[in-house]
Formats: structure tokens, sequence, C-alpha cells
């Protein structure tokens, strides 16, 4: 198979790699970028541990071809953070315990950043919705929701809240 190069900006740095026409998103972050917080779990698109945001969009990067990117915007976990200084959404993750073993984190953290940017307030139901495709096996769900839910005001905000 013939390769091809790809120009796409991965976390705001413009990026021109060869690919392989067959492979996916999730494979070039984590084989050619060594990007490695975006998790390979079930590689079908249904545990979310590969959330990344496509055009600031939560996807799924083993469901998308690594051409389909040429052009676009891609944010990983490791895209969150400015130099060594967390968002607000992480350190919300750390303050409430959100974080068990810690494998669906980054997916979590990259459905929440999607949901927080387009709905600054949500609601208990449409952080369960946002997160409905992320699996969880340690936490039950419920410090997640907090934890999401005490990022929000933190945003809002604009400044540290002491969680609940």
């Amino acid at each position: 198979m013939k390769s091809m190069t790809l120009h796409t900006t991965v976390n705001g740095r413009a990026c021109e790699v060869e690919i392989f026409p067959n492979q996916t998103l999730l494979n070039v972050l984590r084989d050619t970028f060594g990007l490695t917080g975006t998790k390979c779990g079930c590689e079908i698109g249904e545990c979310g541990a590969c959330t990344v945001l496509l055009d600031g969009i939560a996807i799924n990067s083993c469901l998308v071809l690594a051409p389909q990117v040429e052009g676009r915007q891609i944010t990983t976990v490791e895209g969150l953070a400015e130099g060594e200084t967390l968002t607000q959404l992480q350190e919300a993750f750390l303050d409430l315990d959100a974080v068990h073993c810690g494998f669906c984190t980054p997916g979590m953290l990259m459905s929440a950043k999607d949901l927080l940017d387009h709905t600054p307030s949500p609601t208990p139901e449409e952080i369960r919705s946002a997160i409905s495709g992320n699996l969880c096996r340690c936490t039950g769900y419920l410090q997640i929701i907090e934890a999401i839910e005490n990022a929000a005001k933190r945003i809002q905000q604009g400044r540290e809240t002491t969680p609940h």
C-alpha cells in the first residue's frame, strides 16, 4: 500500500507526516506522534478510551481513518493543559477523586471538555449523556459527574472553587 502525506494540526501544532490510508487516527496519534494519553481500548467505538476532539467535537479516534483528518484540528488529552498548568476540568477530576485506575480518564476528560465548551452549565442528565460513550469500571460515574459539575462552576466563576 502506498503511503501519503497528512497535513493536520495536533494540539495546536501544524504537522506533516507520512501515513498509510488504512491507519486509524488512534494509531497515528499513538504510534507516529507518541501521544499515548489517547488509550487503545476496544477499537470498535464502544469504550470511549480513545476519545479526542476533532475540530472541537468529541470523537472516537479508533473509528476515524487518518486521511479523514486532513487539514483539521485535533486535540488530545495532552493538549488540554498549558505547559505544567492543568485546566480547571483536570483539577476538578483530581480534587474530587474522579480518577481511579486512570484508563478511562483521558476519554472522559475529552468528552467533558466538548460538553463544557458547548454547554457551560450542564445538568446532571446532560453530563451523563455526554459521557455515555465512555466506559469506566472503577468509579461508578458519581465522582466523574460531580467533577464535571464542579469544573463547570469553576470555569463560570473564572477561578478555582473548593470541592463540595
